[in-house]
């Protein structure tokens, strides 16, 4: 437009800054602020505004609150495109300082703030925030609050206030709104009141398929399988198409249980509805396979993936680490980093397991040696989890009790319950004395734990020890129940990666009805190979 001479005005630069803020491109807009300040259009308010808004989206706050200053006048959306900017970029002290010296402060400015602190995960603020707004502005608020309240509360499970954000929305008029819906329902399913969200879901105004996925969530949530395997059949029956959301809920559940035969059927789903371009549900299928310990489909379903991505990467080294292959694991490892995949320290958990699992010892101490030296990722408790536990799968004792002692964090009961069980199968009781104390100073709840300091003393033939722990599970009131030993259970994973690793994701799938399913010969060809024939 420039280059044919076509003069720019005040209703040009508005629109190109704010392009400028979706993209986060701060040089240019850097760059249109001289030209409009040369050309004279730095007086116009909606120039102004929408210079203030772009560097606050490109989170350039000391360039926003320069031209904010410098505004000769303000007015609603200057106000409002600084404190959200603020909020949004987890500045609190700037943004509440700037609200109060907001004059007239609306419901869109307060509501920044909350969403902002929600977005950071500050969920008790956010109920703070929504106390004072009650208080200022009284029957003001919108359903985008109630909306935000709701998640805190379903985050942090405040079922009391929840209750009474819905008691708000009632009275307001917001509870027949699907997000309203939606929210709540989430938010008695998080809170643990599975019969109030499946009270309100049969009383939805539309039930929509964002109203079945908040549904079906909850139950996943809840880790109630066959109650979402039949709600999902009847949302299936119900004519309401389930979408990448719903597919990916289900998968979660498969992968979590064990459900293989379900992951399968959301698999054929996935076919014959042409959802298999998702690279989100791809993900999800080769963390359900790899799960379910079937390596050749997942790595059927990694191959025909068009982008491979760190989350399928880190499926795949997970997965054949727990099938002891942790050369294969390892070389997926290096495939990734030539590929300039960013590793996170998810990645980082899933290769020292590996290495745990297959015994590879000095793979695993160079490759969590390179986790800080060369990826920048600080080890977390997790990681020296899987440290300890590599050691103490080839005996090296010592090793794993100084990596204890060292470690910066403080050791979990896991982690000590490994290394006692592993001293005991070793004869190492010297150590393994040593870590029991560690453990019964932390008086936890397992009964497990204590199985395994007993089983040492046992086989160590310290009588007296062993009954001074007797009595102390007597006056913990702890039975001594039969438990599989942390290092010889059935599927040799250790307690750390069964918590951390294997539970983590949320991939997983359940059960879809397959017998009514009418496959074309096409299709029928695509699920054979995906099963492998």
């Amino acid at each position: 437009m420039l280059a044919l001479g076509v003069a720019a005005d005040r209703f040009t630069y508005p629109s190109v800054l704010r392009a400028c803020g979706e993209l986060r491109d701060a040089s240019v807009g850097r760059e249109i602020e001289q030209r409009v300040r040369s050309w004279g259009y730095g007086l116009d308010m909606y120039v102004w505004n929408a210079l203030v808004g772009m560097y606050a989206k490109c989170e350039e706050m000391e360039d926003a609150r320069r031209v904010f200053d410098g505004m000769p006048a303000r007015d609603v959306v200057s106000w409002n495109a600084m404190v959200s900017g603020y909020a949004s970029a987890g500045m609190w002290g700037e943004a509440f300082d700037l609200l109060q010296w907001f004059p007239g402060a609306n419901i869109v400015t307060w509501n920044a703030v909350a969403a902002g602190n929600l977005k950071a995960g500050n969920d008790s603020e956010v109920i703070r925030l929504l106390s004072q707004m009650r208080s200022f502005h009284g029957p003001g608020l919108d359903s985008v609050t109630v909306v935000i309240g709701l998640r805190a509360c379903a985050r942090s499970g405040y079922l009391k206030i929840g209750k009474e954000l819905h008691a708000v929305s009632i009275r307001l008029r917001f509870d027949r709104l699907e997000h309203v819906e939606s929210s709540l329902i989430t938010m008695y399913s998080r809170c643990q009141r599975m019969s109030s969200a499946y009270r309100l879901f049969r009383t939805c105004s539309t039930q929509s398929v964002v109203i079945w996925n908040s549904l079906l969530a909850g139950f996943g949530f809840m880790d109630q399988v066959e109650e979402a395997i039949l709600l999902f059949r009847e949302m299936i029956y119900s004519s309401v198409f389930p979408n990448d959301v719903t597919v990916l809920t289900m998968l979660s559940l498969s992968a979590r249980f064990g459900h293989l035969c379900h992951g399968r059927e959301m698999h054929c789903y996935i076919i014959k509805h042409g959802l298999g371009a998702s690279n989100i549900l791809q993900n999800s299928l080769v963390d359900m396979y790899s799960k379910s310990r079937q390596m050749a489909a997942a790595q059927r379903v990694f191959d025909q993936m068009q982008c491979q991505d760190r989350h399928a990467y880190t499926s795949l080294i997970l997965g054949y680490g727990m099938q002891r292959e942790g050369h294969l694991s390892l070389k997926l490892f290096d495939e990734m980093i030539a590929n300039n995949i960013k590793v996170d320290h998810v990645t980082m958990v899933a290769v020292l397991s590996a290495c745990s699992h297959s015994g590879l010892v000095t793979q695993g101490q160079l490759r969590f040696a390179e986790m800080f030296d060369v990826f920048c990722i600080a080890p977390r408790v997790e990681h020296f989890s899987c440290m300890v536990d590599l050691y103490c799968r080839e005996g090296l004792l010592s090793m794993a009790e100084e990596i204890i002692n060292k470690m910066p964090l403080q050791p979990t009961a896991a982690m000590l319950a490994t290394l006692i069980e592993a001293c005991r199968i070793h004869g190492k009781t010297e150590i393994g004395d040593r870590a029991a104390k560690r453990l019964l100073a932390m008086r936890t709840n397992n009964p497990g734990h204590y199985k395994s300091i007993a089983n040492m003393y046992i086989s160590a033939k310290r009588w007296p020890e062993l009954a001074k722990l007797r009595s102390l599970m007597s006056v913990m009131e702890l039975n001594m129940i039969p438990t599989r030993s942390l290092l010889e259970s059935e599927y040799d994973i250790c307690p750390v990666e069964q918590d951390y690793c294997l539970n983590r994701s949320l991939h997983g799938g359940l059960s879809y009805d397959m017998t009514d399913t009418d496959f074309s010969s096409s299709e029928e060809v695509k699920c054979n190979e995906a099963f492998g024939g």
